[in-house]
């Protein structure tokens, strides 16, 4: 699995100070719960971010954000890829690890297997 360490360690660092952070192996990287919910990963060399259905078109605006498209073409309606140019600048990595946890609190936490 190849993704971005560096990427990966920005996010450590930037949820540091959440008392309920879980690191897991998906989505051809790794993914950082919050509160046992997804809330944002990286694969390969984009973020994934839990965002929400009520701040996807806004997301989609920016020419670097992409929905997250499922199995059978189906859209997500809560997550996005961010490519590398839409957070190189910490103002913008900022405003997508902040946008992910606002939404954390209302997003449903997945089925236990």
């Amino acid at each position: 699995m190849k993704y971005s360490i560096q990427l990966a360690d920005r996010i450590r660092e930037a949820l540091q100070h959440l008392p309920d952070v879980e690191e897991k192996e998906m989505f051809r990287g790794v993914c950082f719960m919050v509160n046992g919910k997804m809330c944002v990963c990286v694969s390969g060399e984009e973020m994934l971010c839990r965002i929400g259905a009520e701040q996807m078109d806004a997301a989609l605006e920016n020419d670097f954000v992409r929905q997250m498209v499922m199995a059978r073409n189906k859209p997500s309606k809560d997550f996005v890829y961010v490519s590398e140019e839409g957070f190189q600048r910490q103002k913008d990595f900022d405003h997508w690890i902040k946008l992910a946890l606002d939404f954390n609190p209302k997003a449903k936490a997945s089925k236990k297997r």
